[in-house]
């Protein structure tokens, strides 16, 4: 504890970051429930002096919306589907690099690569490599197109071209090429936490499944899984959260149309149906702060849910 009388020095240091978290955090959360309860909001209109009556009009505007449910349903499939393969994965991974000597440092490297790499970036080398590449000629061929990296790979199995982020692609071939890519780039830092948690659980529950004869098997999931439990209850919410705030991902790989040529915003997520709001500016600020308020509001259901079963299931 600090001195009582020291105490005013601490709170000298600390005031920079108290500003900065009330001016750049507290602020904005307090302004954007105000303005998700105004009525036909605008920013010239409140800087004026204009007054708005409250309301649950915004509220109401976003659930009719028809935009509203396709990125509803988005969220959520990418959420569910990605999170727990991702983690299953990662936690298979995980127990591979433990158990290697060799390398061990070098591999946990390379791993960890794709979550200090810009989003947008790996975003567009996914978009090329699923895309259909095409290319002009001259001469009695005008136009040859390549089927791309991904169907060039397919295609040593007997399976044929798919269009996969081109015009003309379905719904679910190019959610499976977000799921493909979210899932990978989830895995660096689930891996990271896991791994952490599996080099210190004590050996000796290894040595005691080794002389009872246990097979590799049972010891993962009567060993492993069980002290691992804090940091899969950790890395399941935390991915939970991340499904739900989706979005760059998506313009990585479609730009800001997120989706492709000819079915603009498919794949449009609940961050993305906040922006669109946003940039679009008044008197749209309080429908995108009503959404603001909805995610949030899912955000902590789901994660409440999470803690709720993992007080039934992790080991601490």
């Amino acid at each position: 504890m600090v001195d009582g009388k020291k105490q005013w020095k601490a709170w000298l240091y600390l005031s920079p970051v108290i500003l900065l978290t009330l001016v750049f955090t507290v602020w904005p959360i307090i302004n954007t429930v105000r303005i998700a309860f105004l009525d036909d909001y605008t920013l010239m209109d409140d800087v004026g002096g204009m007054t708005f009556s409250v309301g649950v009009y915004n509220f109401e505007k976003v659930i009719n919306y028809p935009e509203f449910l396709t990125c509803l349903k988005n969220t959520l499939l990418l959420t569910v589907i990605t999170v727990p393969i991702s983690t299953f994965l990662a936690l298979l991974i995980a127990v591979c690099l433990n158990s290697i000597k060799a390398l061990n440092r070098l591999l946990q490297t390379i791993y960890f690569l794709p979550y200090v790499t810009n989003t947008i970036a790996i975003g567009i080398v996914f978009s090329t490599m699923f895309s259909m590449v095409g290319t002009g000629f001259g001469g009695a061929n005008p136009y040859i197109s390549t089927a791309g990296i991904i169907n060039n790979i397919i295609g040593v199995f007997g399976i044929e071209p798919v269009n996969w982020v081109n015009t003309g692609s379905t719904y679910w071939a190019n959610m499976f090429v977000m799921c493909v890519y979210i899932i990978w780039n989830a895995l660096p830092f689930k891996i990271l936490i896991l791994l952490g948690g599996l080099q210190s659980v004590n050996k000796q529950y290894y040595d005691a499944a080794k002389v009872d004869g246990t097979s590799r098997v049972r010891t993962f999931f009567r060993i492993t899984v069980p002290m691992l439990s804090p940091m899969l209850a950790y890395v399941v919410i935390t991915g939970f959260i991340g499904g739900f705030k989706e979005y760059s991902s998506i313009v990585g790989v479609f730009g800001e149309e997120m989706g492709p040529a000819g079915n603009e915003g498919a794949l449009n997520t609940m961050v993305g149906f906040i922006n669109r709001n946003l940039m679009s500016g008044s008197p749209r600020e309080g429908i995108a702060s009503a959404g603001a308020i909805l995610l949030f509001i899912i955000i902590f259901a789901v994660t409440m849910l999470n803690m709720y079963v993992s007080k039934k299931r992790v080991h601490y």
